[in-house]
């Protein structure tokens, strides 16, 4: 079972792929979720503590917006426990949180930087291109167990 990084960070159709075909996915929704139950945070709605913001710093200089230094502290360290990558390009805005640009630029350089198989796909358009997608994803994850086995 590879640790498979998923862009975009929250995307549920990527995240129970990965899951179907055994491997765990590292998203979003996974990081966010332990934060809101930590029963330590008492800032809501924010539900962050002070140690958030300095994660982020590990991963963009002081400069960056906050808003980006606060979103690569959730995707920075799921980026570094990644072994695989899923990346679809072409996603429409509701498909998962790429509305920050800076913060997706940032994500696919610390991804391609890392030297960890990428699976690069285009977002489907009709139910042929879903089918595809699919396949390539299957193949991509059946690989990995394959060279790890070798």
């Amino acid at each position: 079972m590879k640790k498979i990084f998923i862009y975009p960070p929250n995307s549920l159709i990527l995240t129970d792929l990965v899951e179907r075909f055994g491997h765990k996915p590292l998203n979003l929704n996974i990081v966010i979720g332990k934060l809101v139950r930590n029963p330590e945070i008492d800032s809501p709605p924010m539900n962050i503590t002070d140690e958030e913001p300095k994660k982020g710093l590990k991963y963009a200089a002081v400069e960056v917006p906050s808003g980006v230094r606060g979103r690569m502290a959730l995707i920075g360290p799921l980026i570094e426990e990644a072994e695989a990558a899923i990346i679809m390009d072409d996603a429409p805005i509701a498909f998962g949180c790429i509305g920050c640009q800076r913060t997706n630029e940032l994500t696919l350089y610390l991804v391609r930087r890392k030297n960890i198989p990428i699976l690069r796909v285009k977002y489907p358009t009709n139910e042929e291109e879903a089918e595809i997608l699919v396949n390539k994803i299957a193949n991509f994850l059946k690989s990995l167990e394959e060279n790890q086995e070798n």
